[in-house]
């Protein structure tokens, strides 16, 4: 049975021969007047026109003097019709070959094909071609789609995975449409978005394992930010009014259907706007930028069945924690906590305090939330960056549960210098107790509040919302997941002069 490495030989051949015919493999000038895709739904149009199209080899049938070739472009797929007599001949200087080399191609090579717009016998809309270029001599086959199934193998070549799985490929078009609704509704409604930085001396914004890095410029250690969030609110300090961020973030944690450690999200934040306009202006939001991208509002997620357009009625934090465990969230203390964690099976961690324990206890209740459904009154001491309610015990946040996630977070924020400082200092001291994701200290962000930050609102989410409305895990909805590196078997014995 042939393997890789020969099938892989055999094209080295073909290689080589292109090359003492005075053909270039790989020219860099290429033509096209239509996508392959549009010939067919544009036949009507099309029809006995010259056309010149390119794309990737997907099938080929050679009987004689007649050849089938079927290319594939972002489009769609085509049939090239090439018939000996029609075809012009063999010219090196332009990487065109004739019909006595086509031989010489395989199923993954591009080419360009230039030829009028014809039915065959069959009824088979294709392009009768004559004039072939060769545009890239590919050296490996790629696999058949039933054959490449295994679920790491896709993850770790996903340009193989796109190209056999076209629904992969179309999954990372929604993505963008996702995000240029998100910039798009922002746009109209006169945000701003300005980039903050990546590498930051002190990072914060979010409960999270920050990961550390050295910048030898300033010989200092620095961390890739885990949130877009406080870099945002200096602007806020500037002078901005409505600002919004979206690129990546990293938490140094673990990896499951709903968390990578790096990952795409936004941040928006609006001077003079409280939680409830937020929230107001988040529903509208959601529903643009949802039905955008997929085209509908309503969807089939796992048992749930959720309809953005239906109400969203709003949860008290407080008052769900005390229906489902008879448990004062304000009046409690942590033994009390870890009896409730024991009682229905959840995990009772060593460093946990009082604000873990509890979030437990409520992501145990929200797994069976469809939603959408607005999470309010969130305790204080769980939210220390947002601002207080008039009772002094839980803070203006806001938070969409669809489909048993929390797919976002908002929060009136939190401009009081002094009440900041103190909750960095709980959390400081939290951190020092051996929580590495309690925030750190940001004495720059204190100096900027006692300068001066009007009220505002704040809000972000991240591509976790994308993931759970396209129905697919955290690494099924990035490009490329990052994973454990390893080099293939088959690469090393390829090249073993090459140092892997």
């Amino acid at each position: 049975m042939a393997t890789l490495a020969d099938f892989r030989d055999e094209r080295l051949k073909k290689l080589e021969a292109l090359r003492r015919l005075g053909v270039d493999p790989y020219p860099a000038h290429t033509e096209r007047t239509i996508g392959a895709g549009e010939v067919a739904s544009r036949f009507d149009e099309l029809a006995n026109t010259t056309q010149t199209v390119v794309g990737r080899i997907v099938g080929l049938r050679k009987f004689g003097k007649l050849a089938f070739i079927v290319i594939s472009d972002m489009t769609g797929r085509l049939q090239l019709f090439i018939q000996a007599g029609q075809l012009e001949e063999l010219d090196p200087e332009q990487s065109q070959l004739g019909i006595k080399q086509l031989n010489l191609l395989d199923t993954g090579d591009f080419v360009q094909a230039t030829g009028k717009v014809i039915k065959t016998k069959t009824g088979e809309v294709s392009l009768a071609t004559t004039r072939l270029r060769l545009l890239v001599k590919s050296l490996r086959p790629m696999p058949e789609r039933q054959g490449f199934t295994n679920k790491e193998e896709r993850l770790r070549r996903r340009y193989i995975d796109m190209n056999v799985n076209p629904g992969v490929r179309q999954r990372f078009i929604r993505r963008s449409k996702f995000w240029q609704a998100t910039r798009d509704f922002l746009n109209k409604h006169g945000f701003i978005e300005i980039n903050g930085p990546v590498l930051e001396h002190t990072t914060g914004g979010a409960d999270a394992t920050a990961f550390r890095t050295h910048m030898d410029a300033l010989n200092q250690d620095l961390y890739l930010r885990i949130s877009h969030e406080l870099p945002l609110k200096r602007l806020l300090g500037a002078g901005y009014e409505r600002v919004y961020d979206i690129g990546p973030r990293f938490r140094n944690e673990g990896i499951d259907d709903e968390h990578l450690p790096e990952h795409i999200a936004m941040e928006w934040y609006h001077a003079y706007w409280d939680w409830q306009d937020g929230m107001r202006f988040m529903e509208n939001m959601y529903r643009y930028v949802i039905r955008q991208t997929f085209g509908k509002m309503r969807f089939q997620i796992g048992d749930f069945d959720v309809d953005l357009d239906r109400d969203w009625p709003v949860w008290d934090y407080a008052e769900v924690i005390k229906k489902h465990y008879d448990l004062d969230v304000y009046h409690t203390n942590l033994d009390e906590v870890r009896l409730k964690l024991k009682e229905n099976q959840l995990e009772v961690g060593k460093a946990d305090n009082i604000s873990r324990g509890i979030d437990k206890l409520w992501k145990k209740v929200r797994k069976t939330v469809a939603g959408p459904v607005w999470l309010v009154n969130t305790p204080k001491f769980i939210s220390p960056l947002s601002k207080s309610n008039p009772d002094g015990r839980s803070v203006q946040r806001f938070q969409p549960i669809i489909a048993g996630s929390e797919l976002g977070n908002g929060y009136s924020e939190l401009n009081d210098p002094l009440d900041q400082l103190s909750r960095f200092q709980e959390q400081q001291q939290m951190r020092d107790a051996g929580d590495d994701e309690a925030m750190m200290m940001d004495i720059d962000f204190v100096e900027m509040l006692e300068y001066g930050m009007p009220p505002a609102c704040g809000w972000g989410y991240a591509e976790r919302v994308f993931w759970v409305f396209e129905g697919v895990t955290a690494r099924e909805g990035v490009p490329f997941p990052t994973m454990r590196h390893e080099i293939d078997r088959v690469t090393r014995k390829i090249y073993p002069d090459v140092k892997l």
